[in-house]
């Protein structure tokens, strides 16, 4: 079975619900067909965040974007500093 996937106007719509409405999670999730886990994991997200809530599917919010970023320099500065050791011992063996 697929994982249904939802978009940002769906979820939307569903936290609308709730806190506009009054609607319950337990009856926002049952008329929804949506999980009630997913259905207040969305209204966390929302409240957290509501200008980056639900990016959508292989988006990242700006602080997770540069977080990569940051893990990709690290990943190529440690490279370097590899290589900087192993040509400082190859010229450290080569003058005794």
């Amino acid at each position: 079975m697929a994982r249904r996937q939802y978009t940002r106007e769906f979820k939307l719509e569903a936290v609308w619900l709730i806190k506009d409405r009054g609607v319950s999670p337990v009856q926002a999730a049952r008329d929804l067909d949506v999980a009630e886990s997913i259905m207040r994991r969305w209204l966390r997200e929302l409240d957290a965040d509501p200008q980056q809530a639900f990016p959508g599917q292989w988006q990242l919010k700006p602080d997770q974007l540069e977080l990569e970023r940051l893990r990709r320099e690290v990943v190529k500065l440690k490279a370097e500093r590899d290589i900087l050791k192993k040509a400082a011992a190859y010229f450290a063996k080569e003058s005794i």
